[in-house]
């Protein structure tokens, strides 16, 4: 697991840490339960970047959301709860 979610409930933004902050390529997509992307994001991460905040959330309906986030080849999937 290359990415630590700072909690699995978000509002607005999600927080996320990278266990091995290095130079890549990082592309994550928020999916809503019926798997339509709601919201992408992909930047560079730099090589002391530890921490992420994904802002711009705040329009997205309720509910629950399948985050997949992606660095190179490494690739993982978690379930997030959007809530008010």
């Amino acid at each position: 697991m290359f990415v630590k979610m700072k909690s699995p409930v978000f509002i607005d933004r999600l927080t996320f840490e990278l266990d091995q902050p290095q130079k890549c390529m990082l592309r994550a997509v928020l999916k809503d339960d019926k798997g339509s992307v709601c919201s992408a994001l992909e930047t560079e991460a730099a090589n002391d970047q530890h921490v992420f905040n994904w802002v711009g959330l705040n329009d997205l309906p309720y509910g629950v959301y399948t985050l997949e986030i992606s660095r190179g080849c490494d690739e993982m999937k978690m379930r997030l709860v959007k809530r008010v």
